[in-house]
This record gives structure tokens, sequence and C-alpha cells, in this order.
């Protein structure tokens, strides 16, 4: 079994809760290089659906295409993009099934616009998908004074219009959310 099989069962469960199915649009806000949810992501969505891997730092982009490549996978479409801007993003409005932002918040310096961003992009009855790291502190991982808390999180998106529908342990460190449009 592969080392990494317990963080691919999480993956899986995860887009299970949201619901995640083939031929929809997802967008992956704040993407990070290793593409860690937008590859699975795009294998459940297949060649209907698109996953957009959306990031700040170019240099990220050409990982997550890089992985792409290897990957075999033609349905992650790169986006440079200031999520810190809302309407700077080159994704149609109200077209995302499931929007994504996970383990970003805590490089935000304007976590309330990028939520807004999110709102922007998730289309009626969208799902948006919040992990994020726990306030309790760990061997790795940002310092916990820069973390968001799982209650401010929820005040943010229920303030840019998304409904709360639940949450859930996303692992010893995370915690997980999921709202709807």
């Amino acid at each position: 079994m592969p080392a990494n099989s317990g963080n691919e069962l999480i993956k899986v469960n995860i887009f299970e809760k949201v619901g995640l199915e083939e031929a929809m649009n997802v967008g992956d806000l704040g993407v990070g290089n290793l593409a860690y949810f937008s590859v699975p992501a795009a294998k459940i969505v297949g060649k209907k659906g698109t996953v957009y891997a959306v990031d700040i730092l170019k240099s990220v982009l050409q990982s997550v295409e890089h992985i792409a490549k290897q990957e075999g996978l033609n349905n992650i479409k790169t986006v440079w993009s200031n999520l810190e801007m809302v309407g700077a993003t080159k994704i149609p409005a109200d077209s995302l099934d499931l929007t994504m932002l996970i383990n970003m918040l805590f490089q935000s310096a304007k976590d309330e616009v990028v939520f807004q961003e999110a709102y922007r992009l998730a289309k009626p009855g969208g799902k948006l998908l919040v992990i994020d790291w726990s306030s309790v502190s760990a061997p790795f991982g940002p310092a916990v004074k820069d973390r968001i808390k799982k209650e401010e999180a929820i005040k943010l998106a229920q303030n840019s219009g998304f409904k709360f529908l639940e949450d859930f342990q996303a692992g010893p460190y995370h915690f997980g959310l999921i709202f709807v449009k």
C-alpha cells in the first residue's frame, strides 16, 4: 500500500461528502504547488469536467501543469489570479459546482475578499469547501496565531452569502466546513 494511501482516503471521503461527480466544474483557489486536491478532483470529474487550479504564484502554476501532464490529466486548467480582488479570477461567474479554499487562508491579508470571490465563482446551488489548520499546536504548519478560527471562517462565508451546511474533522490538524450558495 502506498505511503500516502491514508491521505487519498481522506480526500475521497471529503469529495463524497460534498457530492463531487463526473462532469462538474471545480475551482481550487490557492492550489499550491502539489495540486494536492486538484489531481484527485480532476480524476473524479473526468473529461467532461474541469478543475481550475488558481494561484498568484506563476511558479506554482507551472508545477501544477507539470503534475497534470505527468498524471495525463487534460482537465486541469491553471489560472493566474489575485484572490484578494473580487472579479480578478478569469473563471466565469456562477460557474463552479465546487469551490475549494484549502490551507490558504493563513496566507491571506483579506480573507473577506477571498470569500467574496469564491461566492462570485460558485454557481447557485454550488458548494464551498473550506479546509484549514485548526488552532492546535502542531510540529508543522503555520504559526497558530496566523491560522483562521473555524468560527471566523463560518462568519466570513455567511457574510459573503453562503449558507452553512456542516463542519467536520479533516484530519488531526484541520477543520472542514461545507457551505452552499
